[in-house]
């Protein structure tokens, strides 16, 4: 069993910056697959970045690429997503998920289904 615990989020004016902070514990694995997914009012829960925790390859949803980066430490079992330029859609509570992935394509890593482990989330909102 994996634990996953996510920080950072937080009230946040349009056209500013926030880190979400993942920390991971318990039966993890280096070939483990670490998402962050996030859910807004009313809505389903949607994918927003991957990476696996060896090699470091990472995956994006095209509308968040270029403003969401999406990084790990390995030594402290921990990781991160960097939000910038954030709009008020980005309103959303934010998951951190883990998965023992054996296909890295898009339909399983957007599908929620795919990991097995998810944190408590972390509410971020954006003020226009």
């Amino acid at each position: 069993q994996v634990q996953l615990v996510e920080s950072g989020g937080g009230l946040v004016q349009a056209g500013g910056s926030l880190r979400l902070s993942c920390a991971a514990s318990g039966r993890t694995s280096s070939t483990f697959t670490m998402a962050w997914f996030r859910q807004g009012p009313g809505k389903e829960r949607e994918f927003v970045a991957a990476i696996k925790w060896s090699g470091g390859d990472t995956y994006y949803l095209a509308s968040m690429k270029g403003r969401f980066t999406i990084s790990r430490d390995n030594a402290k079992n921990t990781v991160y997503l960097q939000m910038n330029s954030l709009k008020p859609e980005d309103t959303a509570v934010y998951y951190c998920a883990a998965g023992d992935l054996t296909l890295w394509t898009r339909v399983v890593l957007t599908t929620t289904s795919s990991f097995r482990s998810w944190g408590q989330g972390t509410q971020v909102t954006v003020s226009s």
